[in-house]
């Protein structure tokens, strides 16, 4: 079995998986569609768009992290629990394991960008095109550090219940992360510092420039460099965790 075969097999195997599909894909355009498209607000102007565009892209970040949470986890669970012994008694080596979900968790946060982006086209949904192509781009480059982040749940806990658990701590990540609602105060200031802030707010720079958008209208502005730190620090704080989770897991073998 070549690395190609094994992508399109657990590809398909994982998109016919309706938990994974739903959750991935249709959870978050049925939010979006909610929130972003059919309040009397989504056509209000923020920064180069508008209040949908500015919803669409912070729901397609948590869909994108969701999908790479859950697909890097599992294949972590999969190694942990004996799949990588079975999979030596095939052509496909250890690294092609790793390489084959690697690109089908990257398939998968595509999947709710994608959607959500057509479906803000169909809708109300507004913004120049050339800022449009810089939100999806960047928001699929965010995707890195919830791979690393469910990588490490799976290597540390060995269980598809821990899994399920970190993609649901996803959804205070979102909250606290200005995603589903702006936030102000004391929660704008606690969310600068959570994984699910830099990633939004990076998504959303072609759009608003860093400026912070609350109920009252722009609560103040991200510098690029203090977004970018937050996506860099805890990139490294989950890359670190797993590369510390696979040192103890081979002392002990």
């Amino acid at each position: 079995m070549n690395i190609a075969t094994y992508v399109a097999m657990d590809f398909w195997r994982n998109l016919r998986n309706l938990g994974n599909s739903f959750f991935v894909i249709v959870l978050p355009t049925v939010l979006f569609l909610f929130f972003g498209a059919s309040m009397e607000w989504s056509t209000n102007p923020v920064g180069e768009g508008n209040v949908s565009a500015w919803t669409m892209i912070s729901i397609a970040c948590y869909g994108a992290a969701m999908a790479a949470t859950s697909l890097a986890g599992s294949a972590a669970v999969e190694l942990q629990q004996g799949w990588g012994r079975q999979l030596a008694l095939t052509a496909l080596p250890h690294s092609g394991f790793v390489a084959a979900k690697t690109v089908v968790a990257l398939c998968f946060a595509v999947l709710p960008v994608l959607v959500l982006n057509l479906t803000g086209v169909f809708t109300v949904t507004d913004m120049p095109v050339g800022t449009w192509l810089a939100t999806a781009a960047l928001t699929i480059v965010g995707v890195l550090p919830f791979a690393l982040y469910g990588l490490a749940i799976g290597m540390a806990f060995r269980s598809d219940a821990a899994v399920g658990t970190a993609t649901g701590l996803l959804v205070i990540f979102s909250f606290l992360g200005n995603a589903f609602t702006p936030l102000d105060g004391f929660l704008l200031d606690l969310g600068r510092f959570t994984p699910l802030y830099g990633v939004v707010a990076l998504a959303r720079y072609p759009l608003t420039h860093g400026d912070q958008i609350s109920m009252g209208g722009i609560a103040g502005t991200d510098p690029l460099w203090a977004v970018l730190a937050n996506v860099i620090a805890w990139t490294a704080v989950f890359g670190a965790a797993c590369l510390l989770l696979q040192r103890r897991r081979t002392r002990r073998q």
